[in-house]
């Protein structure tokens, strides 16, 4: 019999963490300990996440107690776990699961990289954990099996489109919805962030820098989502690809190679990752999508 585990949620009341609420409230193997927020402590969960109502009459503390949790989600802000983990008191033995980038990049030695199809075996050994990016997840999973053969070469041509819920719960001028509806926009090309841990992950199976990201971030005017595509020049037939593809993914039920074109919608509210290849004139497509809010942030987690 498996233990139930007790987990707690550092910063419960935005997108990721009432995903993540929802996810473990329905989880046969975890207790959830306690959810944490400074603005909404006292409240009932689902009077902050309407989608709770009639799953549970827990509220937000404003308290941390770490001792009453064997597993700890951050799902802070960027460049707020940082400072909480140097501050807190941890016992021995909580494995602490950070949505936010602050660890991603490996510059502290604890953190495991946290995309399973990649780093599993390291993952479940682990007590520190940093979750990968949304547009990160997509991508990488686009990739990784052309890195673990070697197969990355020359210029690789990335078109992503993501959801208003990748930019988070607070508004913005580009996030609200006057805004975003009926509109597309790109934004940082070339220079996002989530290519530094992108080309981190590749770098790790394929390692001989061959290869140049070319990446267009898109804004949609969709709530939750993210459809990539992706192609560069190949020597690889479809058929020699798509055998790759389903080896590199065989014992990871997450990630999908479907045969058909795929669309947003058969990924939404999933954590799963659908993946499509084309070869067309020694070129290859590789379309990939994902749920930012599951497969790419709580779901991962």
């Amino acid at each position: 019999m498996s233990q139930t585990v007790r987990a707690a949620i550092l910063g419960g009341a935005g997108y990721t963490g009432g995903e993540l609420i929802r996810l473990l409230l329905n989880h046969p193997l975890v207790e959830l300990a306690w959810v944490h927020s400074h603005s909404h402590a006292g409240k009932l969960l689902y009077e902050v996440h309407p989608d709770l109502t009639g799953q549970t009459d827990m509220r937000f503390t404003n308290k941390m107690d770490y001792s009453r949790s064997d597993t700890l989600f951050l799902c802070l802000g960027h460049g707020r776990s940082t400072p909480i983990l140097a501050e807190a008191t941890l016992p021995d033995g909580l494995k602490v699961i950070d949505l936010s980038r602050d660890f991603r990049l490996g510059e502290n030695p604890d953190f495991i990289y946290g995309l399973p199809e990649l780093n599993r075996d390291q993952i479940t050994q682990s007590s520190r954990i940093a979750n990968p990016g949304c547009f990160a997840t997509a991508i990488q999973l686009a990739l990784l099996p052309l890195a673990a053969h070697k197969a990355l070469k020359g210029q690789v041509h990335i078109h992503a489109i993501t959801g208003s819920t990748g930019a988070g719960l607070t508004p913005t001028s580009t996030t609200h919805f006057s805004w975003r509806n009926n509109n597309v926009s790109i934004y940082k090309p070339f220079k996002h962030q989530h290519l530094n841990e992108i080309e981190r992950s590749l770098d790790q199976l394929q390692g001989d820098g061959s290869y140049r990201l070319n990446f267009l971030p898109l804004r949609g005017d969709f709530t939750r989502g993210i459809f990539a595509s992706l192609y560069l020049e190949t020597e690889l037939s479809l058929q020699q690809a798509e055998a790759m593809y389903k080896q590199f993914y065989q014992n990871h039920p997450f990630v999908h190679l479907s045969p058909v074109n795929p669309h947003l919608k058969m990924v939404v509210n999933t954590n799963n990752c659908v993946l499509h290849l084309l070869e067309d004139d020694g070129r290859l497509l590789i379309i990939s999508a994902i749920d930012n809010l599951l497969k790419g942030a709580s779901g991962q987690a």
